[in-house]
């Protein structure tokens, strides 16, 4: 590399490094900063209680977190609550960034994220590296949901399934 193209590389280098960045990045959105601030009082709850945890205080705490979204959200957040109770009971609610979430050994397997949340116009159905759905070289890893008829509470039963097996 010649001494001029190294220069030029040096100097667009330093000039993003100086201030292009710091004039586009405006950090984290105030939603991802209250989901990561919930995110860190699960934490702190999930330690006060220790092992004293169980099923029922993660049920307990995602009812009421599906209680206090706003509809349409409950209406999906609740129902796809019991499909996911209903096809795979080993799974066991949690709050997870302050969203639904069902785990299994502790791991978070899917979640259920309002459109509310982060201001989306659908709510999301999303499975973690956790879940046994690989299918080849590429597989969906989420879902947007706005309405849940019988074929779509079909296929989100299969898919829980599936993800737990």
């Amino acid at each position: 590399m010649t001494e001029s193209k190294r220069s030029a590389k040096s100097t667009t280098r330093k000039a993003a490094k100086k201030g292009d960045l710091g004039k586009t990045f405006k950090g984290f959105t105030d939603e991802e900063r209250v989901a990561m601030k919930e995110r860190l009082q699960e934490q702190k709850a999930a330690a006060r209680r220790g092992r004293r945890a169980d099923k029922a205080d993660g049920e307990s705490a995602v009812l009421a977190k599906i209680a206090a979204m706003p509809e349409p959200d409950r209406g999906l957040g609740e129902r796809l609550h019991a499909i996911i109770k209903a096809s795979a009971p080993a799974l066991a609610p949690r709050l997870w960034y302050g969203m639904s979430a069902y785990a299994k050994d502790g791991k978070v397997v899917c979640f259920f994220q309002s459109a509310q949340k982060f201001k989306t116009r659908y709510a999301t159905l999303g499975f973690m590296h956790e879940a046994n759905l690989d299918e080849g070289a590429m597989w969906p890893t989420a879902f947007a949901l706005k309405e849940l008829t019988a074929a779509e509470e079909a296929r989100i039963g299969a898919l829980v399934k599936k993800a737990v097996s």
